[in-house]
């Protein structure tokens, strides 16, 4: 994985307190457990108003933790009067989402001073077995925060 420079010092403070300000985020119950440089990991413990009616971690759930992890990876990398939007965002999904928790990372493929194309993987465990059940692709939009 490719080493990232955060351009501001302070982004691991600014980045937790944007995280704790992201009411979508924490009403969904992700937590981010590790935050490197154009990096983020974390997991939901899934419940039953995550699911779809099979009873599998419903599409919308998993497209939102491929944004969160994607985004905030590339959040990390922005200068301090800056933020990201999602641009464009496509998701893969691969298996299904079967298991108590699903685990995400978001990292950054290549930082511009635009964009920002970054990539997220969703992983299940369920019986010990870890399933990628999903992947993400995004670009961000690197905008000047409101005053």
């Amino acid at each position: 994985m490719q080493q990232f420079v955060p351009q501001n010092p302070e982004f691991l403070e600014l980045i937790k307190g944007k995280m704790h300000e992201n009411h979508f985020m924490n009403h969904l119950g992700f937590v981010v457990g590790k935050i490197e440089p154009g990096f983020i990991e974390g997991e939901l413990r899934i419940e039953q108003h995550h699911k779809q009616q099979i009873g599998f971690l419903h599409g919308g759930v998993v497209a939102t933790l491929a944004d969160l992890a994607a985004g905030f990876a590339s959040f990390t990398l922005v200068k301090k009067n800056q933020t990201v939007v999602t641009a464009e965002m496509k998701v893969s999904y691969l298996n299904p989402g079967l298991g108590p928790v699903a685990f995400c990372k978001g990292f950054v493929l290549k930082a511009g001073q635009k964009l920002i194309f970054a990539e997220a993987e969703i992983f299940t465990e369920n019986n010990g077995i870890l399933t990628l059940i999903a992947k993400g692709s995004a670009t961000y939009a690197v905008i000047d925060t409101p005053v």
